[in-house]
């Protein structure tokens, strides 16, 4: 797509007044148009379906479903889609994360009035943007493994344990969780246990605190 063409962008931020602060960031270029807006992940997958952006814009902490789960869900539906991470957080784990969601670019809130635009652009042309802080992360993680001859981990949990971790963190039952998630009590319940077990924990204080660190939920 050139830049001459309407970018149609579907903006999730679970921060009303964030998005509106973003979003005259964009409308006000001829080539960008936020069709769209979502409070969660969960909202963006569904405006994504109703609208058919061209480009996702995600927060990377919000709650229900955080823009990295919801990055990954929309590069297995709907493969066409760009997208593109927007976040307070200059954290290198979100960062490789994030490009392993399929996402082409990382923007900090910080600077979104100067990055913003062009990075949405750039994502359009099927180039990757990234801050200079993610720029100077990739080389030196690059460079590590190959030092030491090392793959990117994999992750410990699946995307559906996942999904149960942040909701059990976020306080839901298991009934609350099983009716969300059209699955079984009996199901959440095992992937809780299964949780409890990958990881090495406890009880359900020790999965929220540690889906406080994955960045699954905020503090």
């Amino acid at each position: 797509m050139s830049e001459a063409a309407e970018t149609r962008i579907l903006l999730a931020d679970d921060h009303q007044l964030v998005r509106r602060g973003v979003r005259l960031i964009l409308d006000a270029e001829p080539d960008l148009a936020v069709v769209a807006e979502a409070g969660n992940g969960a909202e963006a997958v569904e405006a994504a379906r109703a609208h058919h952006p061209d480009l996702a814009v995600l927060d990377i902490a919000m709650p229900r479903m955080t823009g990295l789960q919801a990055a990954r869900e929309l590069s297995r539906s709907q493969p066409g889609i760009r997208l593109l991470m927007l976040t307070m957080y200059d954290n290198e784990q979100y960062f490789f994360e994030a490009l392993a969601a399929g996402a082409s670019g990382y923007v900090l809130k910080s600077v979104a009035d100067r990055d913003l635009v062009e990075a949405c652009r750039a994502t359009m042309r099927g180039e990757p943007f990234l801050y200079p802080g993610a720029v100077n992360a990739l080389i030196r993680n690059h460079l590590d493994r190959a030092r030491h001859g090392e793959p990117l981990p994999e992750r410990a949990i699946t995307d559906r344990e996942e999904e149960i971790l942040k909701l059990v963190a976020e306080g839901h039952t298991s009934q609350q969780i099983a009716d969300m998630l059209v699955i079984s009590v009996k199901t959440v319940e095992r992937h809780r246990a299964n949780l409890l077990q990958k990881l090495g924990l406890k009880d359900r204080l020790e999965l929220t605190r540690y889906a406080i660190r994955a960045g699954l939920i905020e503090p």
